[in-house]
């Protein structure tokens, strides 16, 4: 699942997205290989300790970001918030909390993006792109396979901004002027 939708009202849109099943069997898998060396090895006890919390770290290095966007039109922002558990840990505690806020108003466009993922493929995430050109990911990290659970979100948050393409009659003058042009100019044949 790419996001869940936590809280939806006509001006208030709450996404949240948590560690996947698989990041945390990968984080159970490596802490319990932290366990297992501590268990069953004859060295001291600050040995067994060094095991476990370097296993531990290792485990939550790879454990992926709790994630939030907060879209509220009552407000006009959009806030995108991302929790790193092991940054959390190396800051003690002060840093780990990270925070995007925007102006809903400068979003002109949703669009669903394929990114490499190392040794896995493909995966997709959401972009907002916004008037001044800057372009920002929903999430921090894209999800595998599953293009139809990311196009979801897209369109939902499409729709709640109220983000619809509509060629307006200048845009489709302009086009068939330079239709017309194009037509005018002598054509090589090959």
């Amino acid at each position: 699942m790419y996001m869940l939708v936590e809280n939806r009202t006509s001006s208030y849109l709450h996404l949240k997205r948590s560690p996947g099943i698989r990041s945390w069997s990968l984080f159970v898998g490596i802490a319990s290989i932290g366990l297992a060396a501590a268990y069953y090895s004859a060295d001291s006890l600050a040995w067994k300790l060094f095991y476990m919390a370097g296993c531990f770290f290792v485990a939550a290095q790879n454990l992926e970001q709790w994630e939030e966007a907060v879209f509220d039109k009552n407000k006009g922002t959009v806030c995108l918030k991302t929790f790193n558990l092991y940054k959390k840990m190396l800051t003690l505690s002060k840093g780990g909390n990270e925070q995007v806020v925007a102006l809903l108003n400068e979003i002109r466009d949703v669009n669903v993006e394929e990114e490499p993922v190392r040794y896995f493929g493909k995966g997709h995430l959401v972009v907002l792109r916004f008037v001044t050109g800057f372009s920002h990911p929903l999430t921090q990290s894209a999800v595998l396979g599953c293009r139809s659970d990311v196009e979801a979100v897209a369109k939902l948050i499409t729709s709640f901004l109220e983000l619809y393409r509509v060629d307006s009659p200048q845009d489709l003058s302009q086009s068939s002027e330079t239709e017309a042009s194009d037509a005018d100019e002598p054509q090589e044949k090959y």
